[in-house]
């Protein structure tokens, strides 16, 4: 009875402190009673299987695991792989490996038509620099027609001031030479 109690609070206490682990993907693997290959052989197991690893041994390196189905038992150190198996992760990977191919067909698709558009705003940024270049160019023209005008300006002015002046001249040389109007002497003054 006591024994049954010890078995039964070892079982409960192991598996609190399991990892998970596999069977290595390699082989079948022969489960042993004890920790070592002089104990006498349980069962096999499948290559791939999910097992919980209980505890290893210190002398034999031999690891004590919980199959599927419960039953406990050792089996050789190389035979166990922590984690999941590849029959577990393969479909996980196709999964993953299947988003990122559909992630990498929209970024394509995205690269494309950025560089597509990329080329369109070449084409328009040429054809606008070419703009801005005659922009420039009339600019530039229209200044120096301002300038000229200016100077032009300034010059008509010049000439008609001098013409006017020299009218006014010319016209104050030659009035006093003009017979004086006589003035009518009216009686109502």
């Amino acid at each position: 009875m006591k024994k049954l109690i010890l078995a039964t609070i070892l079982l409960f206490s192991t598996s609190v402190h399991a990892e998970k682990g596999h069977i290595a993907d390699d082989a079948m693997i022969y489960v042993h009673n004890g920790p070592s290959n002089q104990y006498r052989i349980i069962t096999r197991i499948p290559s791939g299987s999910a097992v919980d690893i209980l505890k290893r041994d210190p002398k034999t390196k031999y690891v004590q695991i919980r199959m599927p189905k419960g039953r406990i038992g050792w089996v050789e150190p190389t035979a166990v792989d922590p984690g999941d198996s590849i029959s577990v992760r393969l479909p996980k990977l196709q999964s993953s490996l299947e988003e990122s191919q559909i992630t990498v067909a929209e970024q394509a698709a995205k690269i494309e038509t950025l560089q597509s558009e990329s080329g369109g705003m070449r084409e328009k940024n040429q054809l606008l620099t070419s703009e801005v270049a005659e922009l420039n160019a009339t600019i530039k023209e229209l200044n120096f027609k301002i300038e000229s005008s200016d100077e032009s300006n300034l010059m008509r002015w010049f000439t008609h001031g001098g013409l006017v002046a020299l009218g006014g001249v010319i016209l104050g040389l030659i009035l006093p030479y003009f017979p004086k109007r006589r003035k009518r002497k009216d009686e109502w003054f």
